[in-house]
């Protein structure tokens, strides 16, 4: 009896050793949520012009560019601004990597400044058209467009020779996640992925939506590179017609390979945003933007990084980490 236990105890520690001796380079220390130490990020205000279209866009920079950074593009709600998810845009330049905030003329801020309020979901919901996606989608790819120009060896741009364009992430809230998954490989009905843009390696809908017409499944079902969904148990929206129910519809439509997804507990549709919105019910919970910047930012080093550690971390105790009890994260 002694002799097997001895035997089983030293099988149990070649396991582990072979097990820490294959797990990526600093795996343990790995942590999302810690921010470089040379200072805070700037912001640059500028835009670009599309033919007679001008699309305004904030730039959060890391304090220090040096080497060629990834890029993550962001693209706000129905009624939002390039100034939305500033949490976001601080905590991914913190963390070195070019956020490009997009605001979309037609179904931003525009939509409902000067209207009366009670005229105003009316305004939003007319807002929400064909017309305004494809114009969103196309805001997306002056804007990559753009990146190309300003890091050229001749441009006379700051981000001249500063930017790693074989790196950029795509997110978005809502509308934006709509462009986004638009953008990173959904298919539609009839026009199959022809918003697609190969620029783009990965992608985070947060709020995702499933197709209007046709299933989910061919929608979703030949996405070729990494996405993860966020979203949460309350987040349904006034507009749109998706419903918490309807969002969870997308993640099992994917292919396997790098796909992930997050369903925060509790969380409304404004969880996703900097504030709360008119007409939520439930008090705010802290924790879903720690939840929110730690997930995001692993994603997007390990598939814009190629880090090992990151992807580890995902794959590991480290996600569930940040996540409360009821809060749901899968893989796949």
């Amino acid at each position: 009896m002694g002799d097997r236990l001895e035997r089983f105890a030293a099988a149990c520690w070649l396991l582990a050793t072979a097990m820490l001796l294959s797990a990526p380079a600093g795996a343990e220390s790995y942590d999302p949520l810690v921010l470089a130490a040379s200072g805070a990020p700037r912001i640059l205000d500028t835009s670009i012009h599309d033919g007679s279209r001008e699309i305004p866009l904030r730039l959060y920079l890391p304090a220090r560019l040096a080497a060629p950074a990834p890029i993550v593009l962001f693209s706000h709600g129905l009624g939002g601004s390039r100034e939305g998810n500033a949490y976001c845009g601080r905590h991914w330049a913190g963390r070195g990597y070019v956020a490009v905030f997009l605001q979309h003329p037609g179904s931003d801020t525009s939509v409902w400044q000067g209207v009366p309020p009670e005229q105003r979901m009316e305004a939003m919901r007319d807002a929400a058209n064909v017309s305004n996606f494809t114009k969103r989608a196309s805001d997306v790819v002056a804007v990559l467009d753009a990146l190309e120009r300003w890091h050229a060896a001749n441009s006379k741009h700051e981000l001249s020779g500063k930017l790693d364009l074989s790196r950029i992430g795509m997110s978005g809230h809502s509308f934006g996640a709509v462009t986004t998954q638009a953008l990173s490989g959904q298919r539609a009905a009839l026009i199959g992925d022809r918003f697609s843009d190969a620029r783009i390696k990965a992608a985070l809908p947060m709020s995702p939506s499933k197709p209007r017409r046709g299933s989910a499944e061919d929608a979703f079902g030949s996405v070729k590179i990494p996405w993860l969904l966020m979203t949460g148990t309350h987040d349904g929206a006034r507009i749109g017609g998706q419903t918490a129910a309807s969002r969870l519809e997308v993640f099992p439509a994917l292919p396997r390979g790098n796909k992930y997804e997050l369903v925060l507990d509790g969380a409304e549709h404004s969880a996703f945003t900097d504030r709360a919105l008119p007409g939520d019910q439930k008090p705010r919970n802290p924790n879903h933007h720690r939840a929110i910047l730690a997930l995001s930012t692993a994603f997007w080093d390990a598939y814009l990084r190629s880090d090992a550690a990151a992807r580890a971390w995902l794959a590991g105790a480290g996600a569930r980490g940040v996540l409360e009890a009821k809060d749901r994260w899968q893989m796949k």
